[in-house]
């Protein structure tokens, strides 16, 4: 039995359209850089609001900018169409690391959120809701998902791996390669009804497949109530975990912290600990374990948010003041921000660790908020499922 299934009515980039994912971002204004650079970027759909000549409109009021952009894109050549199909994906670091993952549909029956939901997709962690309403809100405009769910498969891993490895260097030329700020190559290759379409899938889609990026695109899915979500799925051997930190621009009230002065503040080497940095010094500040938290109350991004965020500074996890930054920003740049002024307060934060990661799953139990960024990420818009 898969869960993974042939995607209907494909759209293929052919150049030009791949971006980082609407969330991979700590600051707007970027995006905002991004698109018009390159207006025919997928994240131009994805945050019609941050394009240059919406700045200011919401969210919602902007929605028809977004149609008009993927309209445009497939008038102008930028997508060219594919029936029933999967896509090979293959990623390649500037050292020559690989990654492999599979575009499919997914079906959205199959997600599970606690052990007592039955399913073989596993979603790990609490959203914001406002995020999910802005998906559905874009997906119920344009009739397609721009950005996939990417799946870790666990029971087929390593099989999955080589068999895409294979897939790869038997399928020629890519029908397009497009690079990420961080020089990754980004290759695909359609596939076809056959044996070899037939085999991947049921390698990908068999057993549990855990949500590694993608929480909130998942839940839009259900939320819109569409049978099958776009995702990617690929292997343990194809991803990393890189830290989560945190940045806070307004503090409240006068706040001081304790712990072991430090001459400047990095990712901590190890688990129990985080490092704080303000204008006015920066510290190693122990987290007091919870014997009663079990392995999820005792991650370190959940003592953040209930110690630090809750208790000390009285701040909800969702408040606007508290930015989420991953792992492609490192910890000079979380500095830069608080010398600069436009943060008070970064939390800098050890990975979480794989073996974490997978007990949390296996338990199906809920990851905090924003605590794992797995590397490298799918690219938006390389790949399109349209809807209708």
């Amino acid at each position: 039995m898969t869960v993974a299934y042939p995607i209907a009515h494909a759209w293929l980039s052919t150049g030009g359209t791949g971006a980082q994912n609407y969330d991979e971002f700590a600051d707007d204004a970027e995006i905002t850089a991004i698109i018009a650079d390159n207006p025919s970027s997928a994240l131009a759909i994805e945050m019609p609001h941050r394009a240059p000549d919406n700045v200011g409109r919401s969210f919602h009021d902007s929605l028809p900018d977004a149609v008009a952009r993927l309209q445009a894109a497939k008038d102008d050549g930028h997508y060219t169409a594919a029936a029933d199909v999967v896509v090979l994906y293959r990623i390649t670091a500037p050292d020559g690391a690989r990654a492999y993952g599979l575009w499919c549909m997914v079906a959205t029956d199959q997600i599970s959120t606690s052990a007592e939901e039955p399913g073989a997709v596993i979603r790990n962690e609490d959203v914001f809701i406002e995020k999910v309403r802005e998906r559905v809100a874009l997906a119920e405009a344009t009739q397609h998902l721009l950005s996939p769910v990417l799946l870790l498969q666990t029971a087929h891993g390593e099989a999955l791996h080589t068999a895409l490895a294979h897939a790869c260097a038997d399928a020629g030329t890519p029908v397009v390669t497009d690079v990420d700020p961080a020089g990754r190559s980004h290759e695909i290759w359609p596939v076809a009804a056959g044996t070899t379409r037939d085999r991947l899938l049921a390698l990908a889609g068999g057993g549990e497949l855990v949500v590694a990026d993608g929480n909130h695109r998942s839940l839009a899915a259900q939320t819109a109530g569409y049978p099958r979500f776009l995702a990617v799925v690929t292997t343990p051997e194809s991803v990393a975990i890189q830290p989560y930190n945190r940045l806070v621009a307004e503090l409240p009230g006068d706040v001081t912290f304790g712990g072991t002065a430090l001459d400047t503040a990095e990712i901590p080497a190890t688990g129990g600990r985080v490092h704080l940095y303000t204008r006015d010094g920066a510290w190693a500040v122990e987290l007091p374990r919870d014997p009663d938290g079990g392995v999820v109350g005792n991650l370190d991004h959940a003592l953040v948010e209930r110690r630090l965020f809750a208790d000390t500074l009285g701040l909800d996890p969702g408040d606007k003041r508290i930015t989420y930054v991953g792992g492609d920003y490192p910890a000079s740049w979380l500095r830069g921000e608080v010398d600069a002024g436009r943060a008070e307060l970064a939390v800098l934060i050890a990975p979480v660790t794989v073996d974490d990661f997978v007990a949390v799953n296996l338990a199906r139990q809920k990851m905090p908020r924003k605590s794992t960024w797995f590397t490298p990420k799918a690219r938006a818009g390389l790949v399109v499922a349209q809807l209708s």
